[in-house]
């Protein structure tokens, strides 16, 4: 179980990203928040295994919609208890 910060910059907001997240973590089980931010990138805490957190990624970068340029990855310590995947904001 791991839990990471992760920052993604690109033509991601206003194309359905923090929908298509919390579809995505609700599938692998995933928990955390996802935000848009003032400058136009989005921000998004996720924990659970490394597998549920490529297969969140994976969907999200699947979408016709959503371009990701890159992305800021940083693991963090993990959130005991947590439970569900929500937006922020």
């Amino acid at each position: 179980m791991i839990r990471q910060h992760i920052v993604f910059y690109g033509w991601v907001q206003g194309v359905g990203f923090r929908w298509r997240a919390m579809q995505a973590a609700a599938r692998s089980g995933a928990t955390g928040w996802v935000r848009n931010d003032p400058g136009g990138s989005v921000t998004m805490e996720i924990q659970g295994t490394q597998k549920a957190i490529d297969e969140v990624i994976m969907a999200i970068e699947r979408s016709p919609y959503i371009n990701i340029d890159r992305m800021e990855v940083k693991t963090i310590p993990l959130k005991e208890g947590e439970r569900g995947f929500f937006p922020l904001g």
